[in-house]
């Protein structure tokens, strides 16, 4: 029979271990990144879309900065590769959470990705 300290000391050990291995796990990444269909997009989303390709005139001062990919969900590609765009939210006074990020050319790009959780996850779109 154990002991209540080392019971104790087991616990709290498998506890820590469980612990770490959760935050060791990959929030997601380019491999798992669900897809939605341009027509599934809020009409704001659609908007911003048109513009990319328009090349602007963008609404917010921040729209078109490189985005960095810190999150790591989007698939890796050299700085300077992606670029952000604000989706307008209906009702919000600030930028709000919605984006678009593209890749490639900014009139072009080659994927683009919808996020309305400023940036804990991503859906590519597809055309």
């Amino acid at each position: 029979m154990r002991k209540p300290a080392a019971s104790l000391a087991l616990f709290v050990a498998t506890a820590w271990l469980a612990v770490f291995a959760a935050a060791a796990q990959p929030r997601g990444g380019p491999d798992s990144l669900h897809e939605i269909h341009v027509a599934q997009l809020p009409l704001q989303a659609r908007e911003t879309l048109s513009l990319i390709r328009r090349g602007g005139p963008f609404p917010y001062e921040r729209d078109g900065v490189r985005f960095g990919n810190r999150e790591r969900l989007l698939p890796a590609k050299p700085f300077g590769y992606y670029r952000e765009y604000t989706v307008r939210t209906p009702g919000v006074r600030t930028r709000g959470a919605r984006r678009v990020v593209c890749g490639g050319l900014p009139t072009q790009p080659e994927a683009c990705y919808y996020t309305d959780d400023h940036y804990r996850s991503f859906k590519r779109i597809r055309e």
